[in-house]
C-alpha cells in the first residue's frame, strides 16, 4: 500500500513563503514522476507543478512559475514545492500524487494513481 503524507501548509502573509513536503511510502519512490496539484473551495483541482523521477525535468502552471519551485530528494522518498511570494490566490488545499512517467499529459489529475490528504495553505492579506 502507497501512501503519500503531505505537511507544511499553514497561513501566511501576502508575499510570504512556505514549503511544502511529501513523503512517500515504498521502495519505488525513485521510479516514479510526481505531482502537486491545489483546490480552492468551489473550484476545481488545478495542476500546480510535475518534475520526472530524477528531479530534470520540471513543470509549471503559468500562474506560479518563477514563484514556486518543485524538487526531489529521492534518498527520502520526498518531494517539495518551496513557495515563494505567495498571493491571496494561493489559498488552497495542495496535494501531491504520485505518476508512473511524467509524460505530456502531466498537468491532467488522471495518470496520477495515488494522491496524498492534502494540507491547507492559506495566504491573508
Amino acid at each position: 500500500q502507497v501512501q503519500l503524507v503531505e505537511s507544511g501548509g499553514g497561513l501566511v502573509q501576502v508575499g510570504g513563503s512556505l514549503r511544502l513536503s511529501c513523503v512517500t511510502s515504498g521502495r519505488t519512490f525513485s521510479s516514479y514522476a510526481m505531482g502537486w496539484f491545489r483546490q480552492a473551495p468551489g473550484k476545481e483541482r488545478e495542476f500546480v507543478a510535475a518534475l520526472n523521477w530524477s528531479g530534470g525535468t520540471t513543470y509549471y502552471a503559468d500562474s506560479v512559475k518563477g514563484r514556486f519551485t518543485i524538487s526531489r530528494d529521492n534518498a527520502k522518498n520526498t518531494v517539495y514545492l518551496q513557495m515563494n511570494s505567495l498571493k491571496p490566490e494561493d489559498t488552497a488545499v495542495y496535494y501531491c500524487a504520485r505518476r508512473p512517467a511524467l509524460g505530456g499529459t502531466y498537468y491532467y489529475t488522471n495518470g496520477y494513481d495515488y494522491w496524498g490528504q492534502g494540507t491547507q495553505v492559506t495566504v491573508s492579506s
